[in-house]
């Protein structure tokens, strides 16, 4: 098979692969000057997609309340939902038998099946804080310097005693190493346990297919996709989710309630309680179409031209580490974690932004045992790149974070109880805040 190039200018230039509603997006800096914002902190959230936008926008006219309504509006709102339902489903590989249960974010979704494992759950010290902390009766395994390492420490604790569920991350959200899930998915099965992933930071770069690799549950959010709409799914085998206490109680759950009795629905309805988040599906839906109609060899060649220009900037800092966690990781998303010899990072991402019109994120990424294991320094500065990304973006940043690591940043700075800010900040307040009224 060709290799499918990046979107290259006729000066060889990489181009955005598709427009975020942040585009045009200027933002102040120091000085009273207004500049192109260059959005680098995409693996925490994701502007919408302008197809997403537009998919809202069109929708939004039709929006009802769902299955029990009788109105045309409300027959529309519930074919968007159920539809999107199922699109969501197939982008993800779903078996037949599988449930797509609709939930606010992959916190909410890891949360919701830790209520229904059945046993304890074995996970790596890699995980991102939202599938590390909600399981009731974890078991930590420390990763090792290789995969193949990893993975044997992983088989020597599964077959120690039982465990109900593996649950590993597709790609970290700190280096952005890719795991290999088929071998973690057959490993988990070997040990007669189920395995989970959280596919936060891999779906939005990568096509994932829960059947093929055998995964047992996805977890996914919306906002990370370029859906921020406030919706995320669990995808996977209904049984545990069919048996466990409704995630929700209320209407929409249930069959028939007495004064004394409850009688539950199974999955999906059982676990989405309330009125659901009609746009919010709607919105991922038309996420996942999107990045089918870019097409899969296009979206990687254009990542992995943009991660390659961002390394090679970065290695060629003094003072500079790029943060990895396995020696033999063959494969990474468009996230990258440095530390610096000398100065804070919080500091770096202040004038960033304050005086380049740059965002990144400085901190420990909700990863902390991960983090505090594999950097030398307290906190980390990262950098991720999307669908959105150009090459100017990268150079852009190269270019600032040179000047602040070569000579300091140009304007002084405090730190507080909220992190660094400019001494004397001359940008003007956002205009979108909800202020007092004043009487």
């Amino acid at each position: 098979m060709t290799a499918v190039a990046p979107v290259l200018t006729s000066s060889g230039r990489v181009e955005p692969l598709a427009t975020l509603t942040d585009a045009a997006l200027d933002v102040p800096v120091l000085g009273g000057a207004r500049v192109r914002h260059v959005n680098l902190d995409l693996a925490a959230s994701a502007p919408a997609l302008d197809a997403v936008a537009r998919r809202v926008v069109d929708v939004l006219p039709w929006y009802s309340s769902v299955h029990r309504g009788s109105g045309y509006p409300s027959i529309v709102s519930t074919d968007l939902l159920e539809s999107s339902r199922d699109v969501v489903g197939r982008h993800v590989g779903a078996r037949s038998d599988d449930t797509v249960v609709i939930t606010r974010n992959t916190t909410d979704s890891l949360n919701l099946l830790a209520s229904a494992v059945p046993g304890d759950v074995v996970v790596l010290d890699i995980e991102h804080h939202a599938n590390l902390l909600p399981w009731r009766s974890r078991r930590v395994v420390v990763g090792r310097s290789t995969i193949a390492e990893t993975l044997d420490a992983l088989r020597a604790e599964l077959a120690s005693r039982p465990a109900a569920l593996l649950a590993v991350t597709a790609a970290s959200n700190v280096t952005g190493e890719v795991l290999p899930l088929e071998r973690f998915a057959a490993l988990a099965h070997e040990h007669g346990a189920r395995i989970a992933v959280d596919g936060a930071q891999f779906v939005p770069h990568r096509r994932i297919d829960i059947a093929e690799t055998g995964i047992d549950y996805l977890a996914v959010s919306g906002h990370k996709a370029y859906a921020p709409f406030g919706a995320g799914v669990l995808v996977g085998r209904r049984d545990w989710l069919d048996a466990a206490p409704a995630y929700l109680a209320g209407g929409g759950a249930v069959d028939t309630v007495t004064a004394d009795a409850v009688s539950w629905k199974p999955s999906p309805e059982r676990h989405e309680a309330g009125t659901p988040n009609v746009l919010g599906i709607v919105a991922f839906a038309a996420a996942l179409v999107e990045f089918e109609s870019l097409g899969e060899e296009r979206r990687g060649a254009h990542e992995r031209a943009l991660r390659e220009r961002l390394l090679t900037g970065i290695r060629s800092l003094e003072g500079v580490r790029v943060l990895g966690g396995f020696d033999d990781a063959t494969d990474a998303v468009g996230v990258v974690t440095i530390e610096l010899a000398s100065l804070s990072v919080g500091l770096v991402a202040a004038a960033l932004a304050a005086e380049h019109g740059i965002a990144v994120r400085a901190g420990r990424f909700c990863a902390h045992p991960f983090f505090d294991r594999i950097a030398t320094r307290r906190n980390g500065l990262r950098a991720s790149i999307g669908l959105g990304t150009s090459s100017d973006d990268v150079d852009r940043f190269v270019d600032a974070l040179t000047s602040i690591v070569t000579t300091g940043p140009r304007a002084e700075y405090a730190r507080g109880a909220d992190g660094w800010h400019p001494v004397a900040d001359d940008r003007p307040a956002p205009e979108f805040g909800v202020r007092p009224v004043a009487r």
